[in-house]
Parts: C-alpha cells; structure tokens; sequence
C-alpha cells in the first residue's frame, strides 16, 4: 500500500469486517482477507477493483494478471477466474473495494463527451492499469460518504459518475465506451455470457446463444474466446462447478444430488471435473473447508 491511500484504507476497515461488505453506496462493495496459498475459483462481475492493500493474481485460461494498490483492474464482462489472494507485508489483511459498472451511467457519460474515432475494441475483456493521484482523490470521496451515509443518496451518484469519468479519459476508455455501446462484439458476447448464466444448468444450445447475441457460429466463437478466453461449453462449465460447491458448502445437498441441480446428466463425469477444477473430489474438498470451521457436511 502507497502512502496515499492509508486514509482510504483507515475508512474502508472501519465500515467492513473481514469477509465481503455490501456497502450503503450502490454498487460499492468492500472486501477484507488474508492470504493464501490456494488458489479459488471466483466470478468477476463487470466490474472496477482498486486494492487498498495487499495485491491479488487472476488467471483465465493462459492469462495470468497481477496487480496491486498502485493499479486497478476493469472487468468488461462477467468472467470466471482462478484467483489468489495475497497479504501486504507483515501479515496485513488484503482489502479491495469494488465497483459494478452501470452501462446506463457510462452511455450518458460518454454521450457527454467529445467523439472519440475508436478500432474493435481486441483481446480479452480484462485490463490492469496504473493508479492516478485524480482516481485516488475520487475514490477517496466516494469512501469518505461511509462516514456521512445520509449524504449518499444525494452525494454518492455526482462522486460515481465523477470516478467513472475519469475513468473513460483513461487508458479503458475505449473498453468503458464499449460496455456502454450494445452494438459492437463486447456488447454482443455481454449478451451471450448473461444467456449462459441464466441458462448454466441446461444444456448449451449454440443457435439460442447466436440468437441471443446476434453472432454467427463462426463470429460468437471467435469473439467469445478471445474475450473471455474461453469457449461457450467451457464458461458454462465453469459457473456449474462454482455453483456446485455453493450447494455443497451450503450443506444441504449430496454430491450426486448437486450435479444434476446444476446440469450434469452423469455423477461421475461431476466427480471428475470437480477434481479437475478444484484439486480434490466434492467429498474431499467440501469435508475439509466444513472441518476448518467446525461445521460437518454431508456429501
């Protein structure tokens, strides 16, 4: 953590205990942990994450980011991502703050602006870029409303669009105008990845996703991987096992039972990509998270 941010970071662990904080700003959320060794599976929202300390490693297929308090990271899109999470010096917890990005409010912005002539928006619909002393004195107000939280409806969406305007000034712009934008790949393979999450636990029909993205085969491949570095069977597989080890730590199901739920027509081939995916078997796995808190799961 960077000097600048420590009043940042005084206020965020005053408003959110260790875990993840839903914030009284909309869309704001506030996350406190340690570091690890392992690395989890999680789902990046379209999103805005700026570390206040600490420092955390992303990976999507063969990509592999890492980034810090001195850079944030847009997401354009919903992606599932392995991720690690690690402490700053001295044992210091991780906290990052972050933002779901409204569409809505980057139109009107951008909208607002002077016309930018901009090339396909290429390359996967994640980007890591430096921290600016203008981003940290926004960020700084938009926390600081923690403090004062009759002023956030009023005072929280002028410091939002204020954070999100500097923001389209910045290296992203042209990726923030594009989640604006329906038009366009990014907008077409957004509709394509909210089809998927509404649609993980049946199985994947390429003509409704070409219908709901507005793609050829051809382009919804070639557009989908390269923004999300993966193919459409591939995300898909992706948010079923996410989902079933919800279920599963949530200790209410069994093993074979969570496969279906989530799509799997085969409890083995379940049992076999969960190991692939996560390092052990749902048994295994779910038993040893239960045993660390205390609390026995059947599975």
């Amino acid at each position: 953590m960077t000097d600048d941010l420590a009043p940042h970071l005084d206020i965020a662990l005053r408003h959110a205990p260790p875990g993840l904080t839903i914030t009284q700003i909309p869309r704001v959320d506030i996350c406190v942990g340690q570091g690890s060794t392992d690395k989890a599976p999680c789902l990046y929202r379209s999103m805005i994450c700026f570390i206040l300390q600490g420092s955390k490693r992303v990976a999507i297929n063969d990509n592999l980011l890492s980034y810090n308090s001195e850079q944030y990271l847009i997401s354009a899109l919903d992606l599932p991502l392995i991720g690690q999470i690690l402490d700053a010096e001295g044992g210091r917890p991780y906290v990052a703050l972050s933002i779901v990005l409204d569409p809505a409010i980057l139109a009107e912005l951008a909208a607002a602006m002077p016309p930018v002539r901009e090339s396909e928006q290429k390359g996967i619909g994640i980007a890591i870029n430096p921290m600016t002393a203008p981003l940290r004195g926004t960020l700084l107000r938009l926390l600081s409303l923690l403090d004062t939280p009759d002023d956030i409806p009023i005072l929280g969406p002028m410091v939002e669009r204020e954070l999100l305007y500097r923001l389209l000034q910045g290296p992203q712009g042209r990726l923030l105008r594009q989640i604006a934008q329906p038009e366009g790949p990014l907008g077409s393979i957004r509709r394509a990845v909210a089809w998927i999450r509404d649609h993980y636990n049946t199985r994947l029909r390429i003509e409704a996703l070409c219908d709901a993205s507005g793609m050829s085969r051809a382009s919804l491949h070639r557009h989908f991987l390269s923004m999300t570095g993966l193919s459409p069977v591939q995300y898909q597989k992706q948010l079923r096992l996410q989902e079933a080890r919800q279920l599963l730590l949530a200790g209410e199901h069994r093993a074979a039972d969570v496969a279906f739920a989530v799509g799997y027509e085969s409890s083995s081939q379940f049992s076999r990509e969960y190991l692939r995916q996560f390092g052990a078997s749902p048994a295994r796995d779910v038993r040893e998270i239960r045993q660390a808190i205390g609390n026995p799961i059947r599975v």
